[in-house]
């Protein structure tokens, strides 16, 4: 098999993989929709807190530490009212208790009151909470088998995940809520970006909902924190434009790697150079390794595209690449500017810049002069 033909080979199975990633969308819909079953249950715990319908038993787990937060301080602020948490709230901590000390906290009946709270926070870290042979004896499923119905015992274990096929998962499902928050994938962020938005009560167009998701990363937190900046100054109705997050939150509209794509695509190489050279002059707030993450699902996405024109409809490309269709006009000009045979080399040389900065074969180069290399070489 020549080098033409395994490269060839190799990008075919990377787009059947991507197709694959693709099928995982099924499990996603918008902020509120985003995570099928997690999300549409997180609705529904708040709905049902807010009505007064309370579960004696709160197991909050998954990846996603955001919509515990919401749910645990939901809890926490709207079940009592200020005189009664004095005597009937209480919060713990996993690495300071154990399994028994749970329990025992739980089983303890209000005072002046008809419930107490109790929330458990960083329960991932007790021991023993769910025994790892089946045979060992599991004092909090006995307890979730018959909690005490006067308590909500809200368990925050981020991170970590109970195996389903158990019986204390099962249990759990039975006598209280079992709530899954998944980690959103990070080609869904932008889209969750603008929903949250749109609910909060602003708007965003998709460029500007992707270059916060590409600032921010997949951490729903701190895209909460650093978009309720922008939201204090802001009248209700007004547009988060790029001026106003360069301003309030810190990225620059012409210095971001969306803008970077931009021109590269148009090849527009007095533009590409200029923000290049930005970027390897301010390593610190542009660090290669998340520019060559980036980067390279930009150009396997190219590299796709390639594959797609000629066998799927202009409407369904979009789907196929996991990007909002306002961007697939990018990505059609980027195919005209640059054939399939110069995107596989782009992407061979895009794997050279990671080993080199990383030591391998390069003694001296910087890595902002491995980037410039590297554009230099993609666009001539």
């Amino acid at each position: 098999m020549s080098r033409y033909q395994l490269g060839l080979f190799q990008h075919l199975l990377l787009i059947k993989t991507l197709k694959q990633v693709q099928a995982d969308e099924n499990d996603f819909i918008k902020f509120g929709r985003l995570i099928k079953i997690s999300v549409q249950t997180f609705e529904q715990i708040l709905k049902d807190i807010k009505s007064g319908n309370y579960k004696p038993v709160y197991f909050l787990m998954g990846e996603e530490p955001f919509y515990i937060d919401v749910i645990s301080n939901f809890i926490a602020e709207h079940v009592l009212d200020e005189g009664q948490k004095e005597f009937n709230q209480s919060v713990l901590y996993g690495g300071d208790v154990d399994v028994l000390t749970v329990i025992s906290e739980a089983k303890r009946f209000p005072m002046m009151g008809d419930y107490q709270v109790v929330i458990v926070k960083e329960a991932q870290n007790i021991k023993n909470l769910e025994p790892k042979k089946a045979d060992d004896i599991n004092p909090f499923l006995a307890y979730v088998e018959k909690p005490q119905k006067s308590t909500l015992l809200v368990i925050c274990y981020k991170y970590k995940k109970l195996d389903k096929r158990k019986a204390l998962a099962k249990t759990i499902d039975k006598t209280g809520v079992l709530f899954e928050s998944e980690k959103l994938k990070d080609y869904k962020v932008a889209e969750w970006i603008a929903d949250y938005v749109q609910r909060k009560g602003y708007s965003i167009d998709a460029r500007n909902a992707n270059l916060l998701a590409e600032y921010l990363g997949n951490d729903l937190g701190k895209i909460v924190n650093e978009t309720g900046k922008v939201f204090i100054s802001l009248p209700k109705g007004a547009a988060l434009t790029s001026d106003i997050i360069e301003r309030n939150i810190g990225i620059s509209k012409d210095y971001n790697v969306f803008e970077l794509q931009k021109v590269f695509g148009e090849r527009d190489v007095i533009k590409t150079t200029r923000i290049v050279h930005y970027f390897a002059q301010n390593q610190k707030e542009h660090p290669l390794p998340l520019l060559m993450a980036t980067l390279y699902g930009y150009f396997t996405k190219l590299m796709k595209y390639h594959f797609l024109k000629a066998s799927v409809s202009a409407g369904s490309i979009a789907g196929e690449l996991g990007v909002n269709p306002y961007f697939l006009k990018d990505y059609e000009t980027a195919a005209r500017n640059y054939n399939e045979r110069k995107v596989r080399q782009i992407i061979g040389w895009l794997r050279e810049m990671d080993v080199k900065s990383k030591g391998v074969d390069n003694p001296s180069t910087e890595n902002g002069e491995l980037l410039k290399e590297f554009f230099f070489k993609a666009m001539h």
